[in-house]
This record gives structure tokens, C-alpha cells and sequence, in this order.
């Protein structure tokens, strides 16, 4: 009987800390350029430092403070000409992770209502951004955005944030319509 029951110390398993993320409020905003979005209530927008833009350009910064996130936008006023440019190095700069992403998905979003064109990158590994997208209607505004974490990427520890607030990011390109 006294056999039975011991103390040995038994190692455990590394692990992280849970994450209880809030359901998803959204709120209309027209702050951030020429342009309405839904955004999530848990997030607040900055504007950035826009030395190095041109004068139609306009950079956001989306915050999300409690999940340790920011969604980078920046917003470019194009004509059809550039359109092309803009597009391959929106895509050249969410290709340059693959030297840590296990791969890139790409999505397509479209609405010719609301003029909206969108290809989706969501990132799977330890790439350091988990998610960009670019928005345009193709003759005169272009929107890009990318998810950044403020920590060292660990694609097991930061998943379940990375999925909200790409649902997030979804629901933007959803919303989103051009002031006129």
C-alpha cells in the first residue's frame, strides 16, 4: 500500500498560454483615407509617419494592442497604367517570405458593385507576417495591408490569433468601398 503512491517529479510538456479572444465586434470607419472598412472595436487605427510617401499616398497603421498585432496599410491613389507595377510588388513583397513560410495561399475576392478587387496571401510556417492583401478597383485607388506580430513568429503559438485576425482582414476586403 504505501507503494502505490509516490511523489516523483514528471516532466511536462511545453505550452502556451491561452489566448481568449472576444468575438468580433465591427464598426464602420472613414478615418483612414478615401475609403469606408468595417473594423474590429478591439483594434485602434494610427495614422504613420508619411515622409516617404507621395502626397496621394496615405499609410494606417491597424493596432490590435491586446493580441500583440499590427495590420500595416497603406494606401496609393494609381492610374490604369500603374496598376501592373503596383500589383507585382505588392506581390514580390508577400513572396520574399518564402524563405520562412511553409507555404503561400492565394486567394481572389471580387465585387463589381462596390469596384473591388483583392488577392489574399495567408502565410502558414514562421513567416513573419502571416497575411497581406491588396485591394484596387483598377483604374484609381490601390490598397495594401499586412499583418505583422510584435514578437519572434512561432506559428504554433500565434495560430489562433493569426486566424482572428485574418478573419479580420477578410471581412475588411469585404466591406471596403471607395469614397468618391
Amino acid at each position: 500500500m504505501m507503494l502505490s503512491c509516490s511523489d516523483t517529479a514528471q516532466p511536462r510538456p511545453v505550452a502556451y498560454f491561452r489566448i481568449d479572444i472576444p468575438a468580433p465586434q465591427y464598426q464602420e470607419t472613414d478615418t483612414l483615407g478615401p475609403y469606408f472598412v468595417n473594423l474590429n472595436t478591439l483594434c485602434s487605427t494610427e495614422k504613420t509617419d508619411d515622409r516617404f510617401a507621395d502626397n496621394n499616398d496615405k499609410w494606417v497603421n491597424v493596432v490590435y494592442h491586446s493580441l500583440n498585432a499590427t495590420i500595416h496599410l497603406s494606401y496609393k491613389s494609381i492610374s490604369p497604367e500603374m496598376l501592373r507595377s503596383v500589383t507585382e510588388d505588392s506581390r514580390d513583397l508577400a513572396y520574399k517570405h518564402t524563405l520562412r513560410a511553409d507555404a503561400i495561399n492565394e486567394s481572389f475576392y471580387a465585387n463589381d458593385t462596390t469596384r473591388t478587387y483583392c488577392i489574399f496571401y495567408e502565410m502558414t510556417g514562421n513567416a513573419a507576417s502571416q497575411a497581406q492583401f491588396f485591394i484596387t478597383d483598377s483604374v484609381k485607388h490601390f490598397l495594401r495591408g499586412a499583418l505583422y506580430f510584435n514578437n519572434t513568429p512561432n506559428a504554433d503559438s500565434i495560430a489562433p490569433v493569426a486566424t482572428y485576425i485574418q478573419q479580420d482582414m477578410v471581412h475588411l476586403i469585404e466591406t471596403l468601398r471607395w469614397k468618391e
